[in-house]
């Protein structure tokens, strides 16, 4: 493991990251790991009661809620629902992110999903890890440039399946069973976000429903409860897989 402990997880709105990935990061908290929780948005757009404003508020509450039952931090990058670009300001605001908590190991969305908020999210997380380290480009603020790519990894695709409804078996899986829990504990804090799904999507059992799909990915793996990834082996990125000499965890592929 390199010097430095710092994992990064980047989600598009409130709750994406604790649907994805928060199992793995109570794990990696629990092996000494600072983690930081962002999301490109306040999930402003998302109700059907309350003003924008109101509802960002709220969400911004409930997410740091959430980050603080496993000891993380939380930062919102203050974009708006449904505009998450990928294009060069949001791209900057982004590597300025990256350069301030130089992780070892970030997470973000999958480059194809069913919104495209989490697609260009996965993009924009991408392309900035690649640019953190360039000492010319500029970021956001005045954040020094790091001086290695971090390890990336992929969410799964929302709920597990692809855009055609197929169910898409990740290369990596992480035993989550003992943190089960504290995963649900993390979502039950986007009390908004249930109320939204179920008026808008007529969605309920918010929290069972993250529970049927760790539990499918665990069987992908041969284990109780899982999350799943797929590592970015692009040029110049460590291709070892850091996860599983932290963490408990399989490779199926």
């Amino acid at each position: 493991m390199r010097e430095s402990g710092r994992v990064l997880a980047v989600g598009a709105h409130p709750d994406d990251v604790e649907f994805c990935a928060a199992g793995t990061l109570s794990l990696l908290r629990k092996k000494g790991c600072e983690v930081t929780i962002a999301t490109m948005t306040p999930g402003n757009y998302g109700s059907q009661q309350m003003s924008s404003r109101e509802i960002a508020d709220t969400r911004r509450r409930e997410a740091a809620r959430s980050a603080e039952l496993i000891g993380a931090e939380y930062y919102c990058l203050e974009e708006s629902d449904l505009c998450i670009d990928v294009n060069a300001r949001q791209r900057q605001k982004v590597t300025g992110l990256i350069r301030q908590v130089d992780p070892l190991i970030v997470f973000c969305p999958p480059l194809e999903d069913y919104l495209f908020d989490h697609e260009n999210t996965g993009r924009l997380v991408r392309d900035a890890t690649f640019c953190a380290p360039v000492p010319l480009y500029p970021s956001s603020g005045s954040e020094k440039a790091t001086n290695r790519l971090p390890y990336l990894y992929y969410f799964a695709p929302s709920s597990g399946h692809d855009n055609q409804g197929r169910w898409v078996k990740m290369p990596v899986i992480v035993d989550i069973t003992s943190e089960m829990e504290t995963k649900k504990a993390m979502l039950a804090c986007h009390a908004s976000q249930r109320e939204w799904l179920r008026s808008l999507h007529h969605m309920d059992e918010y929290v069972r429903m993250a529970e049927e799909w760790s539990a499918r990915t665990g069987r992908d793996a041969g284990l109780g409860h899982g999350e799943g990834f797929r590592q970015h082996l692009g040029p110049y990125y460590p291709h070892d897989n850091v996860l599983l000499k932290i963490l408990d965890g399989k490779e199926t592929a």
